[in-house]
């Protein structure tokens, strides 16, 4: 495995399946004996941000020309 240069490397697939890891999991690196190791943060309350929860429920079908108009009251 190979460090980018931003520091970045891919944890492999087998590891985030086993950990539960999927995007936005945050997690802490952890130092022992010269060995650096992955922990999975337990889940916090978080700040939600307002719309956040809502994030793909849309149902209605209609295009964002009409629902453009809608929020802007031209419909």
């Amino acid at each position: 495995m190979r460090v980018t240069t931003k520091g970045q490397v891919t944890i492999p697939q087998h590891i985030r399946e086993k950990l539960g890891i999927s995007p936005a999991t945050e997690i802490d690196f952890g130092e022992e004996n010269e060995r650096v190791f992955i922990v999975k943060r337990k889940a916090t309350k978080k700040k939600v941000r307002k719309f956040e929860k809502l994030r793909g429920v849309a149902t209605v079908n209609m295009t964002t020309d009409e629902i453009m108009a809608l929020t802007r009251g031209d419909g």
